[in-house]
Order: structure tokens, then sequence, then C-alpha cells
């Protein structure tokens, strides 16, 4: 999975330098690679809500994500492919890796039943 972060909001509106272009381009590539198993873009973080259950087992809702982070998660892509290096290859080329953003590359987990 990779899992496209980019800088706070106010910050990514600036050091943004992929384009519509860039991500069309790069979506296109995935799929045409035959590697595509899905991929969505996340609304803005103001849409976020966050929940936590406290120790009583009562939920908490609050508005927003409030992490204490930089970041921000903006979308991801489930490719697959048949090592971590093919995978950081893919992640290189992503246009969300450019202007202050990254790409997380991360393994799906597996479980036997």
């Amino acid at each position: 999975m990779l899992l496209i972060n980019s800088a706070g909001t106010e910050e990514a509106e600036q050091a943004c330098e992929a384009s519509a272009e860039d991500w069309m381009a790069y979506d296109k590539a995935v799929r045409e690679a035959g590697i595509y198993v899905d991929a969505h873009s996340l609304a803005d973080l103001t849409t976020a809500t966050t929940v936590r259950v406290n120790a009583g087992g009562e939920r908490v809702v609050t508005d927003g994500p409030f992490a204490e982070t930089r970041e921000v998660l903006g979308g991801y892509y489930v490719i697959d492919v048949p090592d971590l290096d093919v995978a950081l290859d893919w992640a290189a080329r992503c246009p969300g890796a450019t202007g202050g953003g990254s790409v997380v590359v991360r393994p799906i987990a597996e479980f036997e039943v």
C-alpha cells in the first residue's frame, strides 16, 4: 500500500508541485503496468471526525483528526508488485512524494484463517 501524505493543509497548498495532469499520468501508468488494485483520494481534512473509546467504554467523538503530526494522509494506492524494491520505485514516481509530501510503503498484513 502506498500511503500518500502531504504537509499540513496551508503548507501543502503552497508546496504542492504536482498538477492534476501529473496525477492522471501516474494513475494511468499504474493501471497500464497491471499492478493497480485500488486507490482513493480522501476528502479535505476539515471533514474528518475522530472516534476514541475511553477507559469506561464510552465513545468520544470530536471534529477533526487532531493527530500530532504535520503530515496529512491524502489518499492511497494499493498495488500488487513482486517485492519492496518495485514498490519503492512506484512510490518514488508518485506525485505525492514531491513538494514536501511523502509516500509511505507498507505491506498488507496477511492472516491465516
